[in-house]
């Protein structure tokens, strides 16, 4: 069932505002709100140029809970509305469709409140200059809390009678947002005995921050933290991490049998909630959104092929099986999320009671059911329960209850689904191709092989302007202009297609991969400063011109570029990608010394840079050796191979004999291997020799 895309509210309405007009489904979601809102643009800077009133930027995202609290809470009451419309210029801004003005008002928000999160709510000069910062405000006091009116009331006082106070603040957390998004200093190429030093130090302070009794990193609220796991199995397979105590490979597994075994899984449809509130995994935020499948996905294989458990491989296939069936839209890509409410109730959809299992599975098989999952009259959520396995770690479903599953699954089709953000963003959407095209090549389910390169060819047709091949933000479900790229748009696109020509050995995917690398380095990259800006030279200017390095919940886009630069040029041949890459790593190089848990995916590139990508150039027809390359996990692998047919010759694969492997560092090759045991010895002693 390919679920229809629906907007939290309704969109028809005796009145509706100007966001009426816009495809977000976040804008559209306030579009019947009393407030006069407008879209993040030149209108509303002109506007409150003109009424010489503050802005008020309200940013969040369609899946957000406290986003739809806040919006019944104050944007939705009339008074509340009226005060506003009195007050400020108010501006709706969806952070997934405008990455770059989210990230320099998180900025600010983090630097006046010294945290951040979503809805942002700041207060903004005419000329956007933020003032005063913060996230959600309630309805009336709370908890030291002012509420939404007072501030309001506070900020429209200091506008009309501090005014001159008011600029000078903004002054000052402007220029705070500027150094905070300033690199701290471009370093030198980190040397093999660094990396595995800092590799080593990062292992030692995760395994200080892992939870030992609930498992996982850190307290509550709990985050599924992908890149910093994805980080302790490479520390695994490099065989880093001795002084560490739990071992990476063991802080890793238990991390996964807990979100898999608690609440933050899907238990009948699959699928990872956003982050758990509580420490024991159980109570999720309960909203699914795509980038985390992604990047939890890759997690999963990678334990996989690093423990050869199959609980890790049936979660992913489940993970998988999830995203192709509930958020594939037509034309073969991915909507962004799902909502966490349905039926004004927050994780309705996905709780049961006795009562309800009893219904659909009849007494017996809901007593089993209800025992298997920890279904109880009381319940665990609001009087009812989520579901979860009492007993940690035991996925494996006895044949009934797989049968219940099923049942229960068939069943919870047939309840108000929550709310789906149809749009399809191309830095998630080339992140998902990214990990099912590595989960295809190294498990050979050809469905998946199938949805990868579907993502990928609306990646390079639909995702990138037609005339230029200049690459795209999203793709809505209405009209409406587009959005040029973001630097993680174009990143995670050349990663995507490097993914897909390892996946199916057609040199078109390297071409189209040089074409956007070249494109994320004319417009994004930082040739004085080092790193890359968030937003194209030929993007509209913001107070302050952002720029990703730190790894959040999903990597930096100078972290991914830094990695899919380093791999692409050994597939393309390429030094000077290869020479970019190590640019981007120079960038970060201070935090990888001084903060290296903050940048694990940069770690990752600093790695292919200066230990080397290990490239295996398989020639002729030999899907035996393609897998054999593909099997296990080996993060500095590059495979690359190409069907026959293939007119445009790889570098790597010109002039050599056809039927046999060529493992190659640094330009020097080694013996070729003509069977999968050679293969295996040469790889052994060129990762590892």
């Amino acid at each position: 069932m390919i679920p229809t895309d629906r907007p939290r509210f309704a969109l028809v309405a005796p009145s509706q505002n100007r966001l009426a007009k816009e495809t977000s489904p976040y804008l559209l979601q306030h579009a019947n709100d009393p407030v006069d809102w407008y879209p993040f643009g030149a209108e509303a800077l002109e506007q409150a140029k003109r009424l010489q009133r503050p802005l008020f930027l309200s940013i969040g995202y369609s899946a957000c809970h406290w986003c739809h609290v806040m919006a019944h809470e104050s944007f939705a009451d009339p008074e509340t509305a009226a005060l506003m419309n009195d007050t400020v210029v108010a501006v709706k801004v969806d952070r997934e469709e405008r990455p770059d003005v989210d990230a320099v008002y998180m900025e600010a928000v983090q630097a006046a409140t010294g945290s951040g999160g979503w809805p942002m709510s700041v207060f903004a000069t005419p000329d956007g200059k933020p003032f005063f910062a913060g996230t959600y405000f309630p309805d009336r006091p709370r908890h030291g809390s002012p509420s939404f009116r007072q501030v309001l009331s506070a900020v429209g006082d200091v506008w009309t009678n501090r005014r001159a106070d008011v600029l000078a603040q903004a002054d000052v957390l402007s220029d705070a947002v500027a150094r905070r998004l300033a690199l701290p200093g471009v370093g030198e190429r980190l040397e093999e005995g660094s990396i595995r030093a800092s590799l080593e130090g990062t292992c030692r302070r995760l395994a200080e921050i892992a939870d030992p009794l609930h498992k996982g990193i850190g307290r509550a609220p709990k985050f599924p933290q992908p890149l910093l796991l994805d980080l302790l199995l490479r520390a695994h397979v490099a065989g880093v991490g001795g002084s560490c105590d739990p071992a990476p490979i063991d802080i890793v597994t238990s991390a996964l049998e807990a979100m898999s075994s608690g609440g933050l899984w899907d238990h009948l449809g699959g699928g990872f909630a956003r982050y758990a509130v509580d420490r024991e995994w159980l109570v999720p935020h309960f909203e699914k959104m795509l980038y985390d499948q992604a990047l939890l996905g890759r997690v999963l294989l990678h334990a996989w092929q690093c423990t050869g458990d199959a609980r890790y491989r049936q979660v992913l296939g489940e993970l998988v099986s999830y995203v192709l069936r509930d958020l594939s839209v037509p034309g073969g890509a991915f909507a962004s999320s799902e909502d966490a409410d349905s039926e004004g109730e927050e994780g309705r959809f996905y709780l049961w009671t006795p009562v309800e299992l009893r219904e659909v599975l009849g007494p017996e098989l809901a007593e089993r059911a209800a025992e298997w999952w920890g279904v109880t009259a009381s319940g665990n959520f609001e009087g009812r329960s989520i579901l979860h396995r009492p007993v940690r770690g035991d996925l494996v479903r006895p044949p009934e209850i797989e049968e219940a599953r099923r049942a229960l699954l068939q069943a919870r089709e047939l309840r108000v689904r929550p709310g789906r953000d149809g749009k399809v963003i191309a830095e998630w959407n080339a992140m998902m191709c990214s990990t099912l095209a590595e989960a295809a090549l190294a498990t050979r389910e050809a469905s998946w092989a199938e949805a990868a390169a579907r993502i990928g060819e609306v990646l390079a047709t639909e995702l990138r302007r037609r005339s230029d091949g200049r690459v795209l933000r999203l793709r809505r479900a209405g009209a409406g202009p587009p959005i040029p790229g973001f630097a993680a748009d174009a990143a995670w696109m050349v990663d995507a297609f490097t993914r897909l020509a390892e996946l199916t050995g057609e040199a078109r995917w390297v071409f189209l991969a040089t074409e956007v690398a070249d494109q994320l380095l004319s417009l994004f990259e930082d040739r004085d400063g080092g790193g890359l800006f968030t937003s194209g030279d030929d993007a509209a200017p913001l107070v302050v011109r952002p720029r990703e390095l730190s790894d959040g919940v999903v990597p930096s886009a100078t972290s991914i570029g830094a990695v899919a630069l380093a791999r692409l040029a050994s597939l393309s041949g390429r030094d000077d990608l290869r020479d970019a890459a190590e640019r981007l790593v120079g960038a970060g190089a201070v935090l990888l010394a001084e903060a290296p848990t903050a940048v694990p995916e940069l770690q990752r590139a600093a790695e292919l840079v200066s230990l080397g990508t290990v490239d295996v150039a398989v020639t002729g027809e030999r899907p035996d050796l393609v897998a054999a390359a593909a099997a296990r996990f080996e993060p500095r692998v590059v495979l690359v191979w190409q069907q026959a047919g293939e007119h445009d010759e790889l570098p790597l694969l010109a002039g050599r004999p056809a039927g046999a492997a060529y493992v190659c560092r640094f330009g020097q090759c080694r013996l070729p291997a003509h069977s999968v045991e050679e293969l295996t010895r040469e790889l052994h002693a060129a990762l590892h020799g």
